[in-house]
């Protein structure tokens, strides 16, 4: 099978998955979850391993992984998309003092059940670096330590290295101090996510690639929930929605999660001798504390994936594998990594990039409701890694009726106001992007903190 995207992940799989059968005619099942992504195979792993003998089916439109699951930048950690005092604020201390536990344990318990269902995915948890790289992100990345303290937070959720010490981590151009903490790790994507579909098929789980799912339909007290595709209709007790940035695909959902896209570029392996200069010696995924997002991290096989935000929206919330492509976005990141780390003595020859799902909050959900049938998990903003398999468990938790510690969270039953209708969504999101791109060069120029920063605080609710 040839490659679905032109990620460095799906490249250096050591065998491409072959493609599944599509489905063939109708079928009948117990849960019918669409999309083939994180929160969709993670959700069919959990619902198979509680319950054997459930029948579950997974409708994939592409192929397993294909999506933003395969080729996202390999963050497992335990960022949240809103602030945890807006968490408190709206939930209280306690839920969000749970929602932080949850989070951290979610990034051990990813690996260990990777490892249970034999995936291997290059996990390695050497924590995460936010780099200040001027006086005004150092005095930006301190106040947030305060917050963190304030929020329940202690040394060993997030510390304040000093130049020394950060620089002994990541030797990145003008680095000033940073901000580290060790709920993160580096993995490999693809092989996470095609992992998590071969373990779903060992355990009775049917996968059906080139499965578009056209509508989901609720039930009612006469009828069961059905998925509706071109291949046939897939009755279910429970239908689960697992389509995160591809949600606007569904009429009734067009507003409820839009499309952001995120772009990405890698290098070929680098001699030990680069790294031997710039550190991430323990595969530290780094940021630095720039309004407009970047991250990156370290491979096993030596090459830096370098991604970040920028690409546009585009109008009426549309998905195509040509914005996948922007030369200027890449050109960007070329020129940022050099900025970091100075000559990158190797090609850069992979690009790429993709749709996450982002609501009108940024906050993420989950949600079902059991008299008509539907289950919905997203809204991860970028930070679904972990999110995903966190989401997952608490929906499983939730169709299966078992009432626990994630059943209570924050996110369960969070229903966000839509987005604006065009073309007000469209002018609103991209003026957030270019806020973040000014806020950076007025604060670069002058040292000062800009005033296009409180708009984008404002535009993103905090």
């Amino acid at each position: 099978m040839g490659s679905p995207h032109a990620s460095v992940w799906w490249a250096t799989l050591e065998q491409p998955p072959a493609r599944r059968a599509p489905l063939d005619g109708d079928l009948d099942v117990d849960v019918a979850v669409v999309g083939a992504g994180f929160t969709g195979l993670w959700t069919a792993l959990f619902l198979a391993r509680g319950d054997p003998t459930l029948r579950v089916a997974v409708l994939e439109a592409g192929v397993a992984g294909a999506g933003a699951s395969g080729r996202n930048g390999g963050w497992a950690s335990a960022l949240y998309p809103v602030s945890f005092s807006r968490i408190e604020s709206a939930h209280g201390r306690d839920a969000m003092l749970a929602l932080r536990a949850t989070l951290r344990d979610g990034v051990t318990e990813l690996d260990e059940v990777a490892r249970s269902e034999g995936i291997d995915c290059d996990y390695e948890r050497g924590g995460s670096l936010t780099l200040a790289r001027s006086a005004l992100q150092a005095t930006r990345l301190t106040a947030q330590l305060d917050r963190d303290r304030e929020l329940g937070g202690g040394a060993d959720d997030l510390e304040w290295l000093d130049e020394a010490a950060a620089r002994a981590r990541c030797a990145a151009r003008d680095v000033c101090g940073a901000l580290f903490t060790p709920h993160c790790a580096a993995v490999h994507p693809a092989k996470l996510v095609t992992g998590l579909a071969d373990a779903v098929t060992r355990r009775g789980v049917a996968v059906y690639d080139d499965t578009m799912v056209t509508a989901i339909e609720p039930g009612d007290r006469w009828r069961r929930p059905r998925a509706l595709t071109s291949r046939g209709a897939v009755r279910a007790d429970v239908v689960v929605r697992a389509t995160e940035g591809y949600t606007s695909s569904f009429p009734d959902a067009r507003r409820a999660v839009v499309p952001l896209y995120s772009l990405v570029v890698a290098t070929d392996p680098l001699p030990s001798s680069f790294f031997d200069r710039v550190g991430l010696a323990h595969r530290e995924t780094f940021c630095d504390a720039r309004h407009l997002i970047i991250y990156g991290q370290r491979t096993t096989d030596d090459r830096l994936v370098f991604g970040g935000r920028g690409a546009p929206y585009h109008f009426g919330s549309r998905v195509d594998a040509r914005f996948d492509l922007e030369p200027g976005v890449f050109a960007k990141l070329e020129s940022t990594l050099v900025e970091l780390f100075g000559e990158i003595p190797a090609a850069i020859p992979f690009h790429w990039g993709g749709p996450l799902g982002a609501t009108r909050d940024f906050s993420p959900y989950v949600r079902f409701d059991r008299e008509r049938g539907l289950a919905v998990a997203g809204g991860y903003v970028g930070d679904g890694v972990v999110l995903s398999h966190v989401a997952a468990r608490t929906l499983a938790d939730l169709v299966t009726g078992e009432a626990t510690d994630r059943t209570s969270l924050p996110f369960v039953g969070n229903a966000p106001r839509d987005w604006e209708p065009e073309p007000l969504r469209w002018l609103g999101i991209n003026a957030g992007l270019l806020a973040a791109d000014l806020a950076d060069r007025r604060e670069g120029a002058t040292g000062r903190a800009s005033g296009f920063a409180r708009v984008l605080d404002r535009l993103h609710g905090d």
